[in-house]
This record gives C-alpha cells, sequence and structure tokens, in this order.
C-alpha cells in the first residue's frame, strides 16, 4: 500500500495525545472533546483496516501479513521497522479502537479537580489523564502491528510507563480513606504493577538478543523480522538447538504470561484494577492484557513451535490453576473490582488454555474470547464504576435494593455479568464453548477440569447481583440515581455488541479462523482424529 494505513492508525492517538496534553490547564472540557475526537478518529482508521483487510487473500511472500510497511530503522542491529497485520492483529486492532473512546466517555469526570473544600488534597491534571489513555491506545495497537520483534518489544514495555501513572496518578476516590492512605494504596498497585512487568521485560530482552545471536550466526546477518525467521526455519537454514529454543521460548513466554496474567505471575492485577478507575481497569484488562495471549500466538508458537509443544502440559496444568483459582478467589470477594479483576484471571486461563490446546476450536474460540472478553468486562467493570461512583463504596455489604431505585444501571449490570459467566446468547459463550470442544479433543482430563470453572463462575456473579441488587433498599441507596445520558451512550453498545455477537459471531471468525490454521500449520498441528467407534456389524457393512 502507499498509504501507510497501519502507522497512521497507531499515530493518531499519540498525536491525539499531544494535542490532549497541549490545551490549556483552564479549559478541561476542551481536552476532553480533544480526546474524544482523537478516539473516534483511530476507531474510523480501524474500520477502514477491517475493511481492507481480506480474510481469503492466499499468504504471500510476508507471510499471512496484509498492509504489510518495512522500512530500514537500526540496519547495523538488523532492525527494521515492519508493520502488518493477520487476522488476530486486525481484529484486536479493532478492539482496542472501539474500547477507547468508551473509556474516554466513561472517565469524563474521574480526572476532574477535587471539591474546593478539600484544601488539603491535590489537583488532578485533566489533560494528563486523557493524554494518557491515548499515549497508552497507540502502544497497544502498534504493538499488535508489529511483525519486527525488537520493534514490538520496545512498545510492549514502553506502554508500562503511561500505565503506572495512570494507576498511581488517578486512582479511585471511592472508600472512606484518607487522601495520603488512598495514595500510598494506588502508589503500591502502581509499582506492584510496574516491577512485575518490568521483570518479565527483562527476561523477554534476553530472548530477544539470543535470537539475535542465532540468526546472525546461522544466517550471516542478525534478524528481528518475524517472517523472515519463520520463513528461514521453514526452508531449513535456519535451526535451533533444543536447549537454545526451549530457553528463548521460555523468556518470550514469561514476559507474556506476566502481561496476560497466568498465575503465578498474576498477583500484580487484582491490586492494580482495585486502585484505578473503573475506566483504567478496563484499559488493563480488556486492552493490555490482550497484548500478553495475543504474543503468545504471534511469538512464543511461531518463533518456537518445538518448545510450545514440548511446554504445553506445564502451561495448560498453570492456566486451569489460573480458572479455577481467579474463580475461587472472586467467589470470596468483598471488594466490586476486586471481584472482576478474580474473574478476569479466571478468564484468561480460558485463553491461555484454549491456545495451549492447539486445536482449531481451542484457537479459535481463545482469539474470539479475547474479543469477547473485552467487550463483556469493559460493560460489567463500566457499569460497576458508575455504581460506585454513586454510592463512594466499593465494598459489596455497602448495597442492596438497587434495582427498585435504578432499574436501567442494575439492568445492564445484570446483562454484563451474565456475559461474564457465558451464559448462551450472549458474546462470551460461544468462545468459551470452542475452547471447552477444542480442549476436550485433545486433552479430556484438562476439558473436564475447566469445566468446574463454569459454575464457580455462575456462582460468583449471580451472588454479586444478588447482594447488590435485590434485597431491601439500603437507607445511602435509596437516592442513587439511574444511568444518565452519557452513561447510557456508553453502556448501550457494549451491550449491543455481547447480544449480536452471542447470537452471530460469523463476522470476527471468518476474519479469525485463517490467521489460526496459519498458526496451526506453523506448529505442525493439526486436529486429534475423532473416536468413531462402530460395530463389527456396521463395519462389516
Amino acid at each position: 500500500m502507499s498509504f501507510p494505513l497501519l502507522t497512521v492508525t497507531a499515530a493518531v492517538p499519540a498525536v491525539g495525545a499531544v494535542a490532549t496534553a497541549a490545551v490549556p490547564a483552564a479549559r478541561r472540557e476542551a481536552a476532553k472533546w480533544v480526546a474524544l475526537a482523537f478516539s473516534l478518529a483511530t476507531l474510523v482508521l480501524a474500520a477502514v483496516q477491517l475493511v481492507r483487510f481480506d480474510p481469503d487473500a492466499p499468504s504471500g511472500k510476508g507471510g499471512p501479513f496484509q498492509l504489510t510497511e518495512s522500512h530500514a530503522w537500526i540496519s547495523d542491529f538488523g532492525v527494521r521497522y515492519e508493520l502488518g497485520v493477520d487476522g488476530i492483529g486486525v481484529v484486536l486492532v479493532a478492539l482496542t479502537a472501539l474500547l477507547v473512546p468508551f473509556v474516554v466517555l466513561a472517565g469524563w469526570h474521574d480526572a476532574d479537580p477535587l471539591e474546593p473544600a478539600a484544601p488539603n488534597r491535590r489537583w488532578r491534571p485533566t489533560q494528563g489523564f486523557f493524554a494518557l489513555i491515548l499515549m497508552v491506545e497507540a502502544m497497544v495497537v502498534i504493538s499488535f502491528e508489529a511483525t519486527d520483534v525488537f520493534l514490538f518489544y520496545v512498545f510492549f514495555e514502553a506502554m508500562l510507563i503511561p500505565m503506572y501513572f495512570l494507576i498511581g496518578g488517578f486512582g479511585d476516590r471511592a472508600g472512606e480513606r484518607t487522601e495520603d492512605e488512598a495514595a500510598r494504596q494506588r502508589s503500591y498497585a502502581a509499582v506492584k504493577f510496574l516491577l512485575y512487568n518490568l521483570a518479565g521485560g527483562l527476561v523477554m530482552l534476553a530472548a530477544v538478543v539470543g535470537l539475535y545471536a542465532v540468526t546472525a550466526d546461522q544466517l550471516g546477518h542478525g534478524t528481528f523480522s518475524l517472517t523472515e525467521i519463520v520463513q528461514a526455519r521453514a526452508s531449513g537454514r535456519l535451526h535451533f538447538a533444543t536447549v537454545t529454543e526451549r530457553a528463548l521460548f521460555l523468556g518470550f513466554f514469561f514476559a507474556f504470561a506476566v502481561k496476560a496474567p497466568l498465575w503465578p505471575v498474576h498477583t500484580w492485577l487484582p491490586n492494580a484494577m482495585g486502585e484505578a478507575t473503573a475506566p483504567v481497569a478496563v484499559l488493563i484488562t480488556a486492552v493490555v492484557d490482550k497484548v500478553g495471549t495475543f504474543a503468545m500466538l504471534r511469538f512464543c508458537l511461531q518463533l518456537f513451535p518445538g518448545a510450545s509443544k514440548w511446554a504445553t502440559p506445564v502451561i495448560i496444568v498453570l492456566a486451569l490453576i489460573s480458572i479455577l483459582y481467579g474463580a475461587l478467589l472472586a467467589v470470596g470477594q468483598r471488594d466490586i473490582k476486586r471481584l472482576i479483576a478474580y474473574a478476569s484471571i479466571s478468564h484468561f486461563g480460558f485463553i491461555i488454555l484454549g491456545v495451549f490446546a492447539m486445536t482449531t476450536q481451542g484457537q479459535g474460540g481463545a482469539t474470539l474470547y479475547m474479543v469477547n472478553h473485552g467487550i463483556s468486562t469493559a460493560a460489567l467493570m463500566l457499569v460497576a464504576g458508575f455504581l460506585i461512583s454513586r454510592r463512594g463504596s466499593r465494598l459489596i455489604a455497602d448495597y442492596g435494593g438497587v434495582q427498585k431505585v435504578a432499574p436501567v444501571l442494575a439492568g445492564t449490570f445484570l446483562v454484563g455479568g451474565l456475559a461474564t459467566l457465558s451464559l448462551p446468547g450472549l458474546a462470551p459463550f460461544v468462545s468459551e464453548f470452542l475452547v471447552l470442544v477444542g480442549t476436550f479433543s485433545r486433552y479430556p482430563v484438562a476439558g473436564a477440569v475447566a469445566t468446574v470453572g463454569i459454575v464457580l463462575a455462575a456462582l460468583y456473579v449471580l451472588v454479586l447481583y444478588q447482594r447488590t441488587m435485590t434485597g431491601p433498599v439500603k437507607e445511602p441507596v435509596r437516592a442513587m440515581p439511574d444511568l444518565r445520558v452519557r452513561e447510557l451512550a456508553v453502556v448501550a453498545p457494549l451491550i449491543a455488541l455481547l447480544l449480536f455477537l452471542g447470537v452471530y459471531p460469523k463476522p470476527v471468525t471468518r476474519i479469525l479462523d485463517p490467521a489460526v490454521e496459519h498458526t496451526l500449520s506453523q506448529v505442525d498441528r493439526t486436529d486429534p482424529e475423532p473416536d468413531v467407534r462402530v460395530s463389527n456389524a456396521e463395519g462389516a457393512k
């Protein structure tokens, strides 16, 4: 393409971040509108990517990637500015671009100055809040588009900085904590998020350097190009020694497991989501964390297919632990946002289980789950944020009878919760069903254990709804207003998408499936033959 569509899609929110930050301090409302305008412009560009992407196009010299761009960057070290999207990448770019405008709208007042009556509290720079959101969007988009390993690594790590400031500088105001106590807890959550992810990134950096050394030794020139490495491996020009491949795989996988997050490197997520504002919590789990599971498919499986198969049994066990551990801890939570955080850990366990089941249904379900989980978690968390902002508390025990005074809020909360437990007819059901079918076909015991997570999900979602929305109306809830127009504009499209994709997921699966098949072919995996047993009489026929 002569027009660099992928670069422009990533550049628009970055430019928007600068423009938002440059708005004069006294014009907070103008900064919000600037941020919203740039997020909508990014959505339009992502839609153009979807239209231009042809899921039926055969793979060319650039592999399965389309809309490709390639330019020299750091030639002496084999680093190129290479972008391209396959079906998985283009859909996740669209998901990111879709959710960010809702994040901006939902957080419209989250960074406004606190009441003048509290002069000891710090002023919250509105422009900075929305600029950081757009900067995260830009880095996530280019991470989904990058086909050069070093380029991906740069933005994989760089997105931690704006996220750190969003968590530590613009945390949740709910609760009866003093500002100093709340600031300490936000700081703890932000530092924990940064340290965990930096540790994963440093391990990955060592693996990236090792990958360069191997390519330089065997190809005569070092390269980070995913396409070139995969093609060289397929042609026999590049061969990893078993120990080397496994070591490099573990370096990449560890970083992605932290980002995902996968048990036991998950503990940063409940703190980060609990202390962040609801829109930022959506940005964490529905957008940023998807980079981890996406990278497992793009880099771990395609660069190191032998090591991926070698590590599969252990990873499946870790995914099962994530499913059950996250769900069990969600059941016992007293904090609404932490409950949703632990539920997300359980859901990421399903996604990773589907990825490493290495079947068409499993990986197809996992990639679809990334999309559906993003939408359902956004719907539930944003409505929970609207609820918490009205009552000023994250504790479940402080609510009761909300459906009698705010029926629309309660109804949307219920739909978001039912989507989280994968109710048939809502989008996550299709993806979770495919993950379980794909897992059963190759690992029946793992598939059976994973189904327990579904039962636990029903328990924590329905108990949460019962305790907050039903029963007698508690006095602090009695004057609670229902959803306002701006809030309805955030929630209604997400609910509509959950219903549409729950009934008709084909528009998404048609784009995803060819990329899934290509990934399986790189790992040299085919679906297991069905165990069909026929009687002797039927066999004689």
